[in-house]
């Protein structure tokens, strides 16, 4: 009987050993765990951005003189060569030999900038066109799988931001000629004024076609010589402008491709780098907090078709596209962490947790990719609680 009782309490006390250590034994810290993988990654860099037409022209008064009310609303469609609105000239004062010579040379330097943008356009229009076999030539070579589609794409962009210079060159004509036209006119009317001729109405025209952007006078009165009255722009020539951090400016350069997000179509918008603008500017944050900004200036190289209904002054969202890889081990960077002088990630092994030393490289906002130090199928935890260590045991959420 003794030993029966003996052997029950010896059973008892174990029981009771074995309730303490289960009782005061570390439970597993419950985690999250991903799969280390191979896929594409992307460095991007993200800002909010605006368009504008690139090339304006903002029509001004030749003269002084009574302006009739403008007949036109912004948003209006003009040819060049239509008639905007009409001046009634003032009286003019007669030009001194010191006034006249300056007019005259206002004439000649008009002229001169006339010679020089239609020299500009001949350039422009020889860039283009070589742009244009060269991404026929990549195209055929291509078909023969002799280069690839990047090269392909790169011709693409190329041809249509020549496209767009020799668009601008044109446009620079016509402005050179309507400003020629401007100063003959200025200096013809001085001389009628100083001969005692009346002064015959001068009809202003439309230097280029587009659409008013703009009216900074309708109503009739007298205005005064260089008094801007009209702007005028073409909202299918248009370029995004893109405010960026001078710490991203440095990593974007032209020809760096940018994909337009959120504007307002289901599709994003491809485009391409063309200035990075050599000064920066302070801007205060949404936070209060003073950032130095760079412009970036990108051409959107999508087919017309695609941003039509995008005007002059809307808001897009710009991705610079910094790095692409197609097959990168990566993994999120919520697992990579500070350790000693390097990096580290919890690797779960089992139902323990080992600390591993990794060599990160490539970073976005989510992913980074992992050059040393994990295989693919291996698994890590994300977003590591302070009771993650290094040999701890864990359990899988």
């Amino acid at each position: 009987m003794a030993n029966k009782r003996s052997i029950a309490l010896i059973f008892l006390a174990l029981a009771v050993i074995a309730a303490l250590v289960m009782a005061f034994r570390p439970r597993p810290v419950p985690v999250d765990v991903v799969e280390v993988m191979r896929g594409p990654l992307t460095v991007t860099v993200e800002e909010e951005g605006k368009t504008r037409v690139v090339d304006r022209f903002v029509v001004s008064a030749p003269v002084a003189g009574f302006s009739r009310r403008v007949q036109l609303d912004v948003g209006d469609q003009v040819e060049k060569g239509d008639p905007l609105l009409t001046l009634e000239p003032l009286r003019s004062e007669v030009l001194d030999p010191r006034s006249r010579a300056a007019a005259e040379a206002r004439v000649q330097a008009a002229r001169s900038a006339l010679l020089a943008a239609e020299q500009n356009a001949t350039a422009s229009r020889a860039d283009s066109e070589f742009a244009d076999t060269e991404l026929r030539r990549k195209e055929r070579l291509r078909a023969d799988r002799t280069v690839s589609e990047e090269e392909v794409d790169r011709a693409r962009a190329q041809a249509r931001a020549a496209a767009a210079k020799l668009r601008s060159a044109e446009f620079a004509v016509d402005v050179a000629r309507h400003e020629l036209q401007a100063a003959q006119t200025a200096l013809e009317y001085s001389a009628a004024g100083s001969l005692g001729e009346a002064p015959e109405m001068v009809t202003i025209t439309a230097p280029v076609s587009g659409r008013v952007l703009a009216l900074f006078r309708e109503s009739e009165g007298v205005v005064t010589a260089g008094q801007s009255l009209v702007e005028l722009g073409d909202p299918a020539n248009l370029e995004v402008e893109v405010d960026v951090l001078s710490v991203d400016a440095v990593r974007i350069t032209p020809g760096t491709p940018v994909r337009f997000i959120r504007w307002g179509g289901d599709q994003p918008l491809e485009g391409v780098v063309r200035i990075v603008e050599p000064t920066g500017f302070t801007k205060i944050s949404a936070l209060g907090v003073e950032e130095q900004r760079v412009l970036v200036i990108a051409d959107i190289t999508s087919d017309r078709k695609e941003w039509a209904r995008l005007g002059d002054g809307y808001r897009v969202e710009a991705s610079f596209i910094l790095w692409h890889g197609e097959d990168v081990l990566q993994v999120p960077s919520s697992a990579v962490f500070r350790h000693a002088e390097g990096w580290a990630v919890f690797r779960a092994d089992g139902d323990r947790a080992r600390a591993t030393i990794v060599t990160p490289g490539k970073r976005t906002g989510l992913e980074v990719e992992i050059r040393e130090g994990l295989s693919v199928g291996e698994e890590v935890i994300i977003h590591p609680s302070d009771d993650v260590v290094d040999d701890v045991r864990i359990r899988r959420r």
